[in-house]
């Protein structure tokens, strides 16, 4: 039986790979800052941070098959001091970027494609945004420094489950709370027909979880998405059949009166992702893992599946 560690991974995509890793046969460590209770006699949660002198004690006991972080580092020199400890204990280390780090100047999208630490002229964006940027300095840091090591990136698109409902820029229960209400969810109209970067995240742990144990996953980049590529209208009209949740389509102005902090400190995940077109390729994602459009659920299922899990249907 392999063991694999999951470093923050007792949210929305931890959740759903450690699912995919039992079903696999896998036995799971998860350390998580949240109290969970494992039902399953393979998984076992670690109520922690994942500091350093938490992961020793853990390795003292003997290494991992595989590690799968879910941290997001907002330095480099952060991720560097901890990569060396979790590549030494274990046979695959899968780091998690993000489909953010991707420019707007490949349709559609491969793992080939420009990102925006490359062709960014914005010197604010390269000095300031701490999501895409430090993403691609640590990708950068594994390919050069580290190359040849057992590692594998990925980089999910948007995942949605129980715990974030995802829709533009609204996330958490945020959505659920318009709809009770009957409140339109202001989204930009500009933004209305591109392709939203957006999955089940129950499709997501599953890519994740198969492209571990698999030596020529090595020193690869692989874009974790099923490739449904709705636009953010037909997202909207899915949250509509389901919870009857309406969308005001509105000017990027009155999108901006309502929501300042996208003018500001958050202006990035506007002006450099939910502005461009997310239309995913994801051949190099389904040969490596040997998966298929049939062992995925359309977004609306997934959807469905989680607000039954919100409710207390399950």
């Amino acid at each position: 039986m392999k063991r694999v560690l999951l470093i923050a991974g007792g949210g929305t995509l931890g959740t759903y790979t450690a699912e995919e890793l039992l079903r696999l046969g896998c036995a799971v460590d998860v350390i998580c800052p949240e109290e969970k209770k494992s039902d399953h006699p393979n998984l076992r949660f670690i109520r922690s941070l994942a500091t350093e002198e938490l992961l020793r004690e853990l390795f003292a006991a003997g290494k991992y098959d595989g590690i799968v972080n879910f941290i997001h580092y907002k330095t480099l020199d952060a991720y560097r001091q901890i990569h060396p400890l979790l590549i030494a204990n274990t046979e695959h280390l899968i780091f998690l970027s993000s489909y953010r780090v991707y420019a707007d100047r490949m349709h559609p999208i491969t793992e080939e494609a420009p990102r925006l630490y490359d062709v960014s002229e914005d010197a604010e964006f390269l000095a300031t945004e701490d999501y895409a940027v430090p993403k691609s300095k640590c990708e950068d840091y594994l390919r050069g420094e580290c190359a040849g090591q057992p590692w594998t990136i990925v980089r999910p698109v948007i995942s949605f489950s129980q715990y974030r409902l995802d829709l533009y820029v609204h996330s958490g229960k945020l959505i659920l709370e318009y709809a009770e209400r009957g409140e339109p969810l202001r989204i930009p109209s500009s933004s209305r027909y591109l392709t939203a970067g957006l999955d089940w995240a129950g499709n997501s742990g599953k890519l994740i979880a198969h492209l571990l144990f698999k030596p020529h996953t090595f020193g690869e980049t692989y874009t974790v998405s099923t490739a449904q590529n709705l636009t953010w209208d037909q997202v909207a009209a899915i949250y509509h059949e389901l919870i009857g949740l309406e969308v005001d389509w509105c000017s990027d102005e009155a999108f901006y009166e309502q929501h300042p902090c996208y003018l500001e400190k958050r202006k990035w995940i506007l002006d450099c992702d939910r502005r461009f077109d997310r239309v995913i390729n994801n051949e190099k994602i389904l040969k490596a893992t040997g998966l298929g459009a049939s062992d995925f659920k359309p977004v609306a299922e997934g959807l469905a599946i989680e607000l039954r899990k919100i409710k207390g249907e399950f």
